[in-house]
């Protein structure tokens, strides 16, 4: 490998200052108009890609991000979007209490098993059936891969987006508001367990011994994970929060602890994602990590390095290029029915009534960050084509910029 030259450190450190000095402009304003802060991100990235950029000014887009002349800016900058992926996983995972899911039983569990089971199925069976239209070739090896990859897309929420939601309306207190963060919990547990089993199978093939490998791993990871070092974690993080300097003793052990899970996780060959992903939920479930400490986790991570990993989405695809109507279309409304049809279903089985029951579904029908995330980690396998990314990223923005609006209709006709 070349040496990394200094004209190169200049160039990656002018592309990641133009990052995010743009995208939390980008946000900011956004963020006057209500929407996500990760829609500046991804708009931003499709400003300075191919897009835009690429296409209108080709000779300044070469020199700011130069992928295909430098082989060390591309490889350092795929590093940074790659650590910044695990970090994503890792803060994730410290929003997820299981202790809430178990604390409103049967709505909970009603609610989150309607609104991945029937997701899953419609998502399988669209892809199983028809993958024509995915430009999948039926049969093939990644045949079944894709349509799993398709179900677990339509199930998985976004938690993060969720609970910024609920905060904005004043909801999160609420008995409609718990219920959707508990499911929320349920699905994005399952959920990633599922990515994470696929991410293990691509390239492997479909036979049994590359079936079950994985799966026995990732329980065995699982199991070890969330109940002994739970157990640990809840006898240590006392002296580390009391003994060590505060905050910056919890913060380098967390962190370090992330990245240990996930380099073990990537030997053993389940990807990366999954040991941050367990390593957050073991240490953000333990009672006495101090808000505090998982607050300032949480902005470090979503303001340095959520900037750099969503613009990064618009560097990689032109948008415009390989925007496909039919399969952004049947996306939305894999999206909106598998989803809205099963969490309502589910919250009526649980008891609740009507207006509640669709107002927790369009709740639950938020994926923002978390859908960007797992289509991009597909995008990068090989697992779908920049057609189906990019569709993926459009359901993403539309299922949360509409939420909060359904949420608040549903409530509304109630009162």
């Amino acid at each position: 490998m070349a040496d990394f030259a200094p004209n190169d450190l200049v160039i990656l450190l002018l592309a990641i200052s133009t990052m995010l000095i743009l995208s939390r402009i980008a946000s900011e304003i956004g963020r006057k108009f209500g929407l996500p802060m990760v829609m500046g991100e991804l708009l931003v990235g499709v400003a300075l890609g191919p897009t835009l950029l690429g296409t209108l000014l080709p000779g300044v887009y070469d020199t700011i991000f130069p992928f295909a002349d430098n082989a060390n800016f591309a490889r350092s900058l795929e590093t940074i979007f790659s650590l910044s992926v695990i970090l994503l996983l890792f803060v994730a995972g410290l929003e997820l209490r299981f202790s809430l899911f178990l604390e409103y039983g049967v709505v909970a569990l009603t609610t989150g098993i309607g609104s991945m089971v029937l997701p899953f199925v419609s998502g399988f069976a669209l892809a199983w059936y028809f993958p024509a239209w995915f430009s999948v070739a039926a049969g093939g090896s990644t045949h079944l891969l894709f349509a799993l990859f398709l179900g677990t897309a339509m199930s998985i929420s976004a938690l993060p987006v969720i609970a910024r939601i609920l905060l904005d309306m004043k909801l999160l207190k609420t008995d409609v508001g718990a219920i959707i963060i508990a499911s929320a919990v349920f699905n994005d547990i399952v959920g990633w367990f599922v990515f994470s089993f696929i991410l293990s199978m691509v390239g492997q093939g479909n036979g049994d011994v590359g079936i079950v490998r994985p799966i026995i791993a990732i329980i065995a990871f699982a199991v070890c994970m969330l109940l002994f070092s739970r157990f640990l974690l809840n006898r240590i993080l006392p002296w580390i929060q009391t003994r060590l300097s505060w905050p910056g003793g919890v913060l380098s052990l967390s962190l370090g602890f992330c990245l240990l899970c996930a380099a073990f996780t990537e030997y053993i060959h389940i990807n990366a994602i999954l040991g941050a992903f367990i390593a957050g939920q073991a240490i953000g479930d333990s009672v006495h990590l101090r808000e505090e400490a998982r607050s300032i986790m949480h902005q470090f991570v979503t303001n340095f390095f959520a900037p750099l990993f969503f613009v990064s989405i618009g560097l990689k695809v032109d948008f415009v290029e390989h925007f496909d109507p039919v399969i952004v279309g049947l996306v939305l409304v894999l999206a909106f029915a598998g989803k809205v049809l099963g969490a309502g279903a589910g919250a009526r089985l649980g008891g609740m009534p009507p207006n509640k029951a669709m107002a927790v579904a369009f709740g639950l029908n938020a994926r923002g960050a978390m859908e960007i995330i797992l289509g991009s980690l597909a995008f990068e396998a090989g697992l779908i084509n920049r057609q189906v990314f990019v569709a993926l990223i459009v359901m993403a923005l539309v299922t949360s910029i509409t939420s909060a609006p359904l949420i608040r209709l549903f409530l509304d006709r109630k009162k």
